[in-house]
């Protein structure tokens, strides 16, 4: 059974025991002519109303979000209790107005009978049973109109213990006795009211619960990655709580890793309030441990530029950086030179003018293209060559799994080669760049090799592998 499932069975089974003691009171309350019986049919009426709007409300309340409400209709269920709450003052002002008229007059009859005290004890036990069963499901589903159908239960019984206190002063001799206890109940339903009120008024006007946005913050404060903590806002609508959280993350942070953040958070918060529905919003800041290289990489990001081989030195106490920019190989020099005196401008506003940049301008290759394999005869020429280059340097034990493609924009290669496991990585890219070097002279219409460099696959290999320059 689903939780509207739930809600809708409880409330309409408190419809029906409404309706059953509101008949039965009345029938009693005429009968006896007891002003404290006839307050507590008028209370059962109310009852039977509050609970047909709160069996309307959870109906309703359980449609999904649509374009003239996004955030759902959980709040026709506040709209519910805040009706109930008006019938709940009413009733009490009429209760005492109509027992202020029995102690003012000067002959009351009351008939206090066995059967009139039954009736009010089969209330009790009937508003018990209601109160426990509302107030169940209302814990688990977090239904605020069942919360407050519980709440009007669990007064009700006081209520009626009330008036059965009346009809026993009344059989004690003491008639006025039932307009006193007509009274109490009409305290108790205002009670009910003004309690139900309160948090009917703190749903509707977006009032936060106590603690949770501190609780929010503090689970934010501790999340990895989470720099900072702008702002927290929840407000309560019906059984869920919609809390919006912006944060703040380095900016050098790449968009995977910013998600990755986000959606950890969301974990953390949806484990320590079920409740809440997160809406995270994420501002990047510059930290004060930035480097200088991550300043540029992020200058040159906001700017949609694409450079590696970010390099800084300092020279008397004054940083240099040195670039590579990519631009379109088919773009002009003086456009692309114009490209690069922007971005090493917008270096030095951001570092500072005293740095000194130097940009290498190198062609962007196209990130996506049609290609084919090459025929098998020249595949085999270029394995042969490259084994043949790979005997020149002593440092590589093999070469292996050997691919070429042709493309509109030349021939690619890729290649393996294995070294040896205690081989640096400075001492390996040196020597793949003359291994490239030496393949470009063989393969001159090669657009671009590619090399990956990997340790032999077995660890027993190191006996075998060259021993690395000291």
């Amino acid at each position: 059974m689903t939780d509207d499932d739930a809600k809708r069975g409880v409330a309409l089974n408190s419809v029906a025991a409404s309706g059953f003691m509101m008949v039965a009171k009345l029938t009693v309350g005429l009968l006896t002519g007891s002003i404290g019986i006839l307050a507590e049919a008028a209370h059962s009426l109310l009852d039977l109303g509050a609970t047909l709007l709160t069996y309307f409300a959870v109906r309703v309340s359980g449609a999904p979000p649509d374009e003239e409400h996004p955030y759902g209709h959980a709040k026709i269920e506040s709209v519910s209790a805040l009706a109930e709450t008006v019938l709940l003052f009413l009733t009490g002002v009429w209760i005492v107005y109509e027992a202020m008229q029995r102690l003012l007059a000067a002959d009351v009859e009351v008939e206090a009978t066995w059967w009139a005290a039954a009736v009010m004890a089969l209330s009790i036990a009937i508003d018990a049973f209601r109160a426990r069963a509302l107030s169940r499901v209302a814990k688990a589903t977090k239904s605020q109109a069942l919360e407050a159908d519980a709440l009007h239960f669990s007064s009700d019984i006081l209520s009626s213990a009330v008036v059965l206190a009346g009809l026993g002063l009344t059989w004690l001799g003491y008639p006025k006795g039932d307009a006193l206890a007509a009274i109490g109940v009409a305290l108790f339903v205002c009670l009910a009211g003004w309690r139900l009120a309160r948090r009917t008024i703190d749903t509707l006007i977006d009032a936060a619960p106590e603690g949770v946005a501190e609780r929010v913050r503090t689970i934010a404060a501790r999340s990895p990655g989470v720099a900072g903590i702008d702002r927290v806002r929840v407000r309560p609508a019906g059984s869920a709580l919609f809390a919006d959280l912006d944060i703040t993350v380095s900016r050098t942070h790449p968009l995977d890793r910013v998600a990755a953040i986000k959606e950890a958070l969301a974990a953390r918060v949806s484990a320590a309030v079920p409740e809440a529905d997160l809406a995270i919003r994420v501002r990047p800041i510059a930290l004060d441990d930035e480097r200088i290289a991550d300043r540029v990489r992020v200058t040159a990001a906001i700017r949609g530029l694409s450079v590696h081989r970010v390099t800084v030195q300092h020279v008397a106490g004054r940083p240099t950086v040195s670039l590579s920019l990519e631009v379109d190989g088919r773009r002009r020099l003086g456009d692309a030179h114009a490209v690069a005196t922007a971005l090493e401008a917008a270096v030095r506003d951001e570092i500072g003018e005293e740095v000194e940049v130097e940009t290498h301008i190198e062609p962007a290759l196209v990130e996506e293209r049609d290609a084919k394999a090459v025929p098998a005869d020249e595949l085999g020429a270029i394995v042969r060559s490259a084994e043949d280059v790979a005997r020149a340097f002593p440092s590589i034990i093999d070469v292996h799994d050997i691919r070429a493609r042709r493309s509109a924009d030349g021939l690619f290669v890729v290649l393996h080669c294995r070294f040896g496991r205690r081989e640096t990585v400075d001492a390996v890219h040196d020597v793949l760049d003359e291994f490239e070097h030496a393949m470009h002279r063989r393969w001159p219409e090669a657009r671009r090799i590619v090399v990956h460099a990997e340790p032999p696959q077995q660890s027993g290999d190191a006996e075998s592998e060259p021993e690395a320059a000291e």
